[in-house]
């Protein structure tokens, strides 16, 4: 077994592979670019090996460095994580012929599945059913639109060597794929150095599902069961979950064979994933092979038990895999919820800064349910602009689907992130969704679902009611505290409080009457009679609030305001304050603040770099037209106008670094 490996990346899945290596008695190496010398997989590891600049270009895809970190820190092995040169045959080719092992496939596989193109052919001619697509390069976007019209909309543009919903756009008409094919070819250059870009037609109202499946060099390849990953935003996984709720055992069976019998037929011999599109009816055709360990790869570790990265490990030192089919055996339900640094409020445009508070929910396993929390990142560290936004994967496992995605919903209420806009609201409202809850999934989930992105919810039902008397709870809390200041609890006759209360939830109000007895908070709502038993050891200062509400346990994240506090839960955030009555009625008449005008301005929607200006002062533009091209976290970002207008001035240049909300350009 090796003594020392490196691991050729960052973030989470530095740290993971860490993890395990160290559960292992391996000591690890970490490589590190000017923006990460206080990360967190740098203080983790046992050495670290500054690589260059922040630019990936410069430095976690520069293979020469990578070798060097090797042969200076005496590392024997490297394991690649996902991205960057994960699936690069001539990194491990590089690897190879300075005797270095590369933890992962050989590079035949990689070579023969690695390339979204050449998977394709290869699958072909082994007889496995695969999407209707032209598999040639294509070269301009003339030949994208002419191949298009050929296969018939709405067709798929890819980048041969991407991944992570990078390079990737769907086009509906001719004019979609010209423009397309132009961010596609461009964003598959700088996030994997590689512009080639085909085209296939696209399956309307697919699902993403996905088999893991695991190989060593003596010619053994198992299956571990499947991931369905439909839940995707741009092309971008968002929710994972393991098993599929749509296959039965005699599709998962197909289909793992399938997937078995393609990775043999490449000698695969490590962690893989061969991946589908399913139809609702449950046909399914190959779509591509990962050939490194996937974002989502815990579900599949949480349902099987099994490690994947330490069976990387033990397949690269040239182990015979231990694990036979007949011992894989799936168990409950996992579900993984990918939080980004990005505003779901402003179409989930990224957003970068300095994390104020970060606080996940604890790990580990209590009555049944398990909750891990894969991260890269720590309170006081910085979401950077240079990498992907991710900022931890938050997986819950349960007997059953429905109390793995409640246990979900609990810790996303649990996670407190403060400093920088993130999509726990988003996913938090999606727990609740029927739809999802019924499982009736299909990769245009979000689209149909939030046609018009998402926006803050309001508090309704009984999640309003949960929201007004955690409110009330939290403002007995502090009455209590203020009494004991004041003196008056040692009054030696009993003191009578006014427990008639009115709760405002932004500008909707509860009445209500509370009660102290028993050590536990009942509040009575006068509007229907309803009644809510809280008891919660919380105290002022925390900022999630704990406890159980009718016996069931629930987390709602508290943070003081003037006169108030911000409450979330659900995926709604409100502030609430609580009154007495006359004190409510009083605020009723106050005032609301009215928002700066911004119509004749384009703003910044997040924080990035100005790549291009398509317009100029004087200059008339139509509503729909492209205006400037923003680019932060390796995606690129075309602002279009929404009505006619006049450019009356521009506020920056190509190049320049804008925060968000800065002014690009000012209408007439």
């Amino acid at each position: 077994m090796f003594k020392k490996i490196l691991i050729a990346n960052r973030g989470e899945i530095a740290c993971r592979v860490i993890k395990t290596a160290r559960r292992m008695g391996i000591k690890t190496v970490a490589v590190f670019s000017d923006a990460d010398e206080d990360a967190l997989h740098v203080s983790m590891a046992d050495e670290a090996v500054h690589i260059g600049a922040p630019p990936a270009a410069d430095s976690y895809l520069v293979i020469d460095k990578i070798i060097d970190a090797c042969k200076t820190t005496g590392a024997e092995a490297v394991h690649p994580g996902y991205g960057f040169l994960s699936e690069r045959a001539a990194f491990a080719e590089a690897l190879k012929s300075n005797g270095i092992v590369f933890i992962g496939p050989n590079v035949g596989a990689i070579q023969a599945m690695g390339d979204k193109i050449e998977s394709k052919k290869f699958a072909n001619a082994a007889k496995v059913s695969t999407v209707p697509g032209f598999l040639g390069v294509i070269e301009t976007p003339d030949e994208a639109v002419r191949i298009a019209d050929g296969i018939g909309y709405p067709v798929i543009l890819k980048a041969s060597a991407g991944g992570g919903g990078k390079g990737m756009r769907i086009a509906h008409s001719q004019g979609e794929v010209a423009e397309g094919f132009a961010r596609a070819k461009s964003e598959a250059r700088s996030s994997f150095g590689d512009d080639r870009v085909f085209v296939e037609k696209f399956i309307v109202n697919p699902r993403h599902i996905e088999i893991q499946v695991l190989g060593d060099k003596h010619g053994n390849v198992i299956y571990l069961g499947e991931r369905e990953c439909s839940i995707q935003r741009r092309n971008q996984k968002v929710i994972e979950e393991a098993p599929s709720p749509l296959l039965d055992e005699e599709t998962r069976r197909r289909m793992g064979e399938q997937a078995v019998a393609l990775a043999k037929a490449v000698n695969y011999d490590s962690a893989g994933t061969v991946e589908f599109v399913a139809s609702q009816d449950k046909s399914f055709y190959f779509l591509e092979m990962n050939t490194r360990l996937q974002v989502e790869h815990p579900v599949t570790e949480l349902i099987t038990g099994i490690d994947l990265v330490e069976q990387m490990i033990r397949v690269a030192a040239g182990e015979v895999l231990a694990i036979r089919q007949s011992d894989v055996h799936l168990k409950g339900w996992a579900v993984e919820s990918r939080i980004y640094a990005e505003d779901p409020t402003r179409n989930f445009l990224p957003s970068t800064g300095r994390l104020v508070k970060y606080r996940p929910p604890e790990e580990g396993r209590c009555e049944g349910i398990t909750v891990r929390n894969d991260t890269g990142v720590f309170e006081g560290g910085e979401i950077s602009i240079f990498y992907d936004p991710m900022i931890a994967k938050l997986v819950t496992h349960a007997g059953d689907r429905l109390t793995a995605i409640d246990a979900q919903s609990r810790a996303l209420d649990a996670f407190v992130i403060d400093g920088i806009r993130h999509n726990i609201p988003f996913l938090s409202s999606l727990m609740q969704h029927e739809r999802w809850r019924l499982g009736h999934l299909s990769t245009g989930f979000i689209a149909e679902e939030y046609p018009d992105g998402f926006s803050p919810l309001r508090p309704q039902g009984e999640i309003a009611h949960r929201m007004a008397a955690v409110a009330a709870f939290v403002d007995n809390i502090h009455n209590d505290r203020k009494r004991q200041i004041s003196g008056q609890m040692q009054t030696q006759k009993p003191v009578r409080f006014e427990t008639a209360r009115s709760v405002a939830l932004d500008r909707e109000r509860f009445d209500i009457e509370i009660d102290t007895g028993d050590g536990a908070l009942l509040v009575r709502f006068a509007e229907g009679g309803h009644a809510h038993r809280l008891e919660s050891d919380w105290v002022p200062g925390e900022p999630v609030w704990n406890g159980l509400i009718d016996g069931e346990r629930i987390a709602v994240q508290v943070r003081p305001i003037l006169n108030g506090f911000a409450i979330s839960h659900a995926g709604v955030s409100v502030e609430a304050r609580v009154f007495t009555r006359r004190e409510v009625e009083l605020f009723a008449l106050m005032p609301e603040k009215k928002l700066a005008d911004t119509s004749k301005s384009l703003l910044c929607p997040m924080p990035g770099l100005v790549k291009a200006l398509y317009v100029a002062a004087g200059q008339e533009v139509k509503a729909g037209d492209p205006l400037a091209m923003v680019e932060a976290m390796k995606m690129e970002n075309v602002l279009r106008a929404e009505r006619d207008a006049t450019v009356k001035a521009l506020k920056c240049k190509e190049g320049d670094s804008l925060a968000v909300d800065a002014v690009i350009m000012e209408f007439a």
